[in-house]
């Protein structure tokens, strides 16, 4: 079925299939999501094919190894290993790109540890004007009883956080790991020196149909008053308050107008 009246998107199709087949069959697949080409030369769609009214990327497990307060960068070579470097777009409900989205990444080292110490291969950013966003980093490394991924974080400001996990095509792990999910899935290729990976993230957003990126300002009503302002620099630690009562910052940023207190506890924590 095509068309408007369908009520499935062609993405909402291509999961279902991803889903459906068998391990060996999704690792073939895989392409499809790629922005890659297949052998005859047909070009095929970004990663993930993004329609409007399309689903949300799906929310995994945070994991043991999270830590706030990571530093704001957009490259995380912290050690040695295969340079990997991760692009793509943040995008609302609508596929409009989401300016100022939060996106806090953390992985394990070449050798598969999690540094809980300092904040080796953690780091936060933003995505620009147009939502998009990039980061420099490496392939992570293996450990017992999961596939090779990446753990991310992102918040629309103003918005619930998206808590998941991103996998590489091809790893022979991917068939064993129980958190494996092909929706997941990075388009990776070979060049630079490393690989080059691709992903977009669809958040619950709702956006109105128009061209140009958004950024949501969901904030509470009212007249709150405290001592918080937009366009203020906040280092981790500094306290404000808000709506009557006290925040610590939990990660150094300029703050914008719907990321208020309240609404980005991944900034803020009540004190």
């Amino acid at each position: 079925m095509t068309g408007e009246n369908s009520g499935v998107s062609r993405k909402t199709l291509l999961k279902a299939a991803m889903v459906a087949l068998p391990a060996p069959l999704v690792l073939a697949a895989a392409p499809a999501f790629s922005g890659e080409t297949t052998p005859s030369g047909q070009s095929l769609d970004p990663t993930p094919f993004c329609d409007d009214g399309d689903d949300p990327t799906p929310p995994q497990m945070e994991g043991p190894y999270f830590k706030p307060n990571s530093p704001q960068r957009t490259s995380m070579l912290d050690g040695p290993g295969t340079r990997l470097t991760l692009s793509g777009s943040v995008y609302g409900l609508g596929c409009q790109g989401i300016a100022g989205a939060l996106l806090d990444f953390w992985q394990a080292d070449n050798a598969g540890n999690y540094d809980n110490y300092t904040y080796r291969f953690r780091g936060h950013q933003f995505s620009d004007a147009t939502g998009r966003f990039t980061l420099t980093t490496i392939v992570p490394g293996l450990y017992p009883g999961r596939t090779r991924h990446i753990h991310v974080k992102v918040q629309a400001p103003g918005r619930p956080i998206l808590t998941t996990q991103l996998y590489f095509p091809n790893e022979p792990r991917n068939d064993t790991d129980s958190l494996f999910d092909p929706r997941l899935l990075m388009s990776v290729t070979t060049g630079g020196g490393g690989r080059v990976a691709a992903f977009d993230f669809v958040l619950n957003v709702p956006q109105s149909p128009g061209p140009g990126p958004t950024t949501p300002t969901t904030s509470p009503t009212g007249s709150p008053g405290g001592t918080w302002r937009a366009g203020t620099a906040y280092n981790v630690g500094d306290r404000v308050t808000y709506g009557g009562n006290a925040y610590a910052c939990q990660i150094a940023h300029t703050a914008i107008t719907g990321w208020e207190p309240p609404t980005t506890p991944a900034l803020w924590r009540r004190v």
